[in-house]
């Protein structure tokens, strides 16, 4: 049964440093409910609940530490990007923030929505949502009023604001991703299939072993790759098709792409570790 969740950041999208502050606040033993925790945070107490809300939207805490990928990007020794300078920990961070769908609305709009339309302004992202609940009969714990402050927190995450008011506008951790832009004249929103970042192979790698290690195949459709993971990166197909014969070339023991008589398909040849592959990334990118 679908779970929705379109609340808990309390309004606030994510800041580039809160990740690392919850994540040292968690390893220092503190606790989020805590009266202490506004002190220690440093941030009001709605910050302190949205902090903790990013913190497991992003696969960092499971509610009680801080998970195997927390420690991997923000332990004070070992970590491989504490600060979240390079780009590469923006996208994994992205992937699992939609894959994960703890946050509702991001597999929503990047995997769903954007299959209709490359366009959208805030109200057909709303009708959107609407639809879907009402297909699952959860048209009765439909609220507007929620999802709309949802998606405009989204939003803020990702999209450059047209009118900013201060430089905090432009802190939201996911902007520089560039996945969703502002149209210029009108209050519509597009899916930037142009001129976003550009992926780093090692992180669509780590997004392909997820989703074929959850389905236990040693092959899989290209049309799931691109539903599940071309979609989150806004990626055309052609887009995705040159991603999976670099990796073809980059990862030959890993997998294999064919394209045999219209049918299109990864093949995983070999096994590989999902942490390995990052660590190969970022080994050579210290």
């Amino acid at each position: 049964m679908t779970k929705y969740c379109f609340s808990g950041h309390e309004s606030f999208p994510c800041k580039t440093m809160w990740l690392k502050k919850g994540y040292d606040f968690v390893c220092a033993g503190r606790d989020f409910n805590s009266p202490d925790a506004v002190v220690d945070l440093g941030v009001g107490k709605n910050m302190v609940a949205s902090i903790r809300y990013w913190l497991k939207s992003f696969g960092l805490y499971d509610g009680t530490t801080t998970t195997p990928l927390a420690n991997y990007l923000f332990d004070d020794k070992e970590g491989k990007d504490i600060y979240l300078e390079d780009i590469a920990s923006l996208q994994l961070l992205h992937f699992i923030l939609v894959h994960r769908g703890e946050a509702t609305l991001y597999p929503m709009l990047f995997c769903g929505l954007q299959r209709e339309r490359s366009s959208f302004d805030r109200e057909q992202a709303l009708s959107y949502v609407a639809l879907r609940m009402a297909e699952d009969g959860k048209q009765k714990i439909f609220n507007a009023n929620t999802v709309k402050k949802d998606i405009a927190v989204l939003l803020q995450n990702y999209a450059l604001p047209r009118k900013p008011v201060s430089n905090e506008d432009f802190s939201s951790l996911m902007i520089d991703l560039d996945l969703i832009r502002q149209s210029s004249e009108v209050k519509d929103y597009y899916f930037n299939y142009g001129g976003k970042r550009q992926l780093v192979q090692e992180v669509f790698l780590y997004a392909l072993l997820t989703i074929q290690e959850e389905s236990g195949d040693r092959s899989l459709p290209f049309e799931t790759v691109q539903d599940s993971i071309g979609l989150v990166f806004c990626m055309n197909e052609m887009e995705t098709v040159n991603m999976l014969r670099t990796l073809s070339e980059s990862y030959p023991d890993v997998l294999s792409y064919s394209d045999v008589a219209g049918i299109r398909q990864i093949q995983f040849t070999g096994n590989a570790e999902r942490m390995n592959v990052l660590d190969d990334y970022y080994d050579t990118h210290d």
